[in-house]
């Protein structure tokens, strides 16, 4: 990362509270993945409470095997359980089971699901003995993990965001949901999952407060049908002084990634101030915040996809960016009317 943003000014559009915004401001810097190529600088959003934490550990190896749940049964309660979700993700879900184990506690990856660029995992949280996991008065939005999260070992940049599902505070587990979205493909690589600790966010203290304590690292595959359409690019739209070419964009049932190259080439002021500068903020306006994306269902329903993460990356005089993520639900295709980037309009009933 050439110099880390800040990211309140991103988060004003989200539908939290104020403190809860507060809240993930303070701990975004934390929850940034590396990039990988210093020349591209990442945009990210963090849609999500309680993002897990960066930080490279170094951890045993694991040697155990979770009970193997079917795709469907881990993400459906979270993605969607109509019979038309449950069909997506039977056919494109991935069971896992891979799980480590340490001072009582088993760490979980149930399943994975996704496209080329875009990926979401479920892990499980549990403790060995059945007891409960979590203390009292502690809720999913206070959580937060340390280590590196799920590694795909790509040579491209990522960006994603993690939270945590505890449907039942008093139970033995609980769940983490993870997403990632790259510029490489990434349906056919091998992921490690590191983490370390369980913490608590104490508002009153502004600190992270360890609640368990454990190393976990996790091998698996990310095996998965990618299911995605890729749409041929080469239109342009003009705004902000400059002209945006669409090079292509890849859209399927769980995620949607949209590049572009704009003709004029990003110069970042790189204050070096450890904080965005208001120069740089505009800048990221004018080259990625302000590309609209709108993604219209054929019940006329218009989800606005335009607060996603992505990257910037100046190049020989043009600069090329990269925007998506994730959906919060499983979209079936035949929902799915058009997909408008920056007023140019893909009709996606036309056969």
């Amino acid at each position: 990362m050439n110099s880390p943003f800040e990211y309140q000014e991103s988060l004003n559009s989200l539908h939290f509270t104020e403190e809860e915004k507060a809240a993930i401001a303070r701990r975004a810097a934390e929850a940034a993945r590396k990039q990988t190529r210093p020349a591209r600088r990442p945009v990210r959003r963090i849609a999500l409470i309680a993002a897990a934490a960066v930080l490279v550990l170094a951890v045993g190896t694991a040697g155990a095997t979770g009970i193997l749940r079917s795709a469907a049964e881990v993400f459906s309660p979270l993605f969607g359980g109509a019979p038309a979700q449950t069909e997506i993700i039977d056919k494109i879900g991935y069971p896992v089971g891979a799980s480590d184990t340490d001072n009582g506690v088993t760490v979980t990856a149930d399943a994975v699901m996704g496209d080329a660029y875009n990926a979401v995992i479920v892990y499980t949280i549990s403790r060995d003995d059945g007891t409960r996991l979590l203390p009292e008065d502690i809720t999913g939005e206070m959580l937060l993990v340390h280590g590196n999260g799920t590694d795909l070992s790509i040579l491209g940049g990522s960006h994603g965001s993690s939270y945590f599902v505890v449907e039942d505070p008093a139970a033995s587990s609980i769940q983490m949901v993870e997403t990632v979205s790259a510029d490489k493909p990434i349906n056919d690589c091998t992921a490690t999952g590191v983490f370390e600790n369980l913490y608590k966010w104490d508002e009153e203290a502004g600190e992270a407060v360890p609640i368990i304590e454990g190393k976990w690292k996790l091998k698996f595959e990310m095996t998965y049908e990618d299911s995605s359409v890729t749409l041929s690019g080469g239109e342009t739209f003009t705004q902000d002084g400059m002209t945006f070419t669409i090079d292509s964009i890849t859209l399927s049932p769980v995620a949607y990634k949209v590049d572009y190259t704009v003709d004029s080439e990003v110069v970042w002021s790189n204050s070096g101030s450890g904080r965005q500068s208001e120069e740089d903020r505009l800048t990221t306006q004018r080259y990625f915040e302000n590309v609209e994306i709108l993604l219209t269902l054929t019940d006329g329903t218009v989800i606005d996809l335009s607060n996603a993460g992505g990257s910037i990356g100046p190049e020989d005089g043009v600069t090329v960016c990269s925007k998506g993520e994730v959906f919060s639900e499983v979209l079936p295709m035949e929902d799915m009317a058009s997909i408008s980037v920056g007023g140019v309009v893909y009709d996606l009933t036309a056969e």
